[in-house]
Parts: structure tokens; sequence; C-alpha cells
């Protein structure tokens, strides 16, 4: 029985994406989920709650404000945001990026 081994263009991918800010899962790995999204203007400040996320820059540039600063990640770049500092992401323009997270716990408690 042969596998199926396939590349996922990520490019493609984000070229399908019609609406700004709305991940779409492209694969996954353990309790780990890639996910593309196109950016621009500005998120709400928020926290991952104890989950690390990595940003990786497809096309464009990434902006990440913190309480005590922010950083440029430009195309070809990536940042691990830890769990604990509220931050809030923005784009001058339109970008593209490559979300790793951990997949999202289904609360099946029943009350």
């Amino acid at each position: 029985m042969s596998m199926n081994y396939q590349a996922i263009n990520l490019n493609e991918s984000a070229a399908q994406i019609k609406e700004l800010w709305s991940p779409k899962v492209v694969g996954e790995i353990h309790d780990f989920q890639f996910k593309v999204v196109k950016i621009d203007g500005e998120f709400m400040w928020h926290e991952h709650q104890g989950a690390d996320k990595v940003f990786i820059v497809l096309e464009g540039e990434l902006f990440i404000a913190f309480r005590d600063g922010q950083v440029k990640i430009s195309q070809g770049e990536m940042i691990i945001i830890p769990g604990g500092p509220e931050h809030k992401p923005f784009a001058e323009k339109e970008c593209h990026i490559m979300l790793v997270e951990p997949k999202e716990v289904v609360d099946t408690d029943s009350h």
C-alpha cells in the first residue's frame, strides 16, 4: 500500500482565502495545527492562556505590539509568542501568515 505524499503549497492556500483574520487549517501534527491566515489592520489585545504560538510570515510584514514594546516580523521570518504576555498583531497592508498553535480544546464538560 503506497502513501500519498503531497506538498502543501502555502501561497496557494493563502490565495484561496477570501476573508481577513479567518485562519484556514492546512495541516496537523501531534496536537498542533498549521493555519494560513491573511491579515490587514489591527487585531485586539489578547493573550493565549499558557499556550505558545508561532507566527511565520509568508508575504508582507507583521507587527506585534506588546505592552512594553513591539516587534516587526518580515517575510521569511518567524516569532514564537509565549502564552503569557498580552499582545496585539497588526499589519499596515495585507500580510499572509502561517500560524502553528495547539489544537483548540473542545470542552466536552456538560453542566
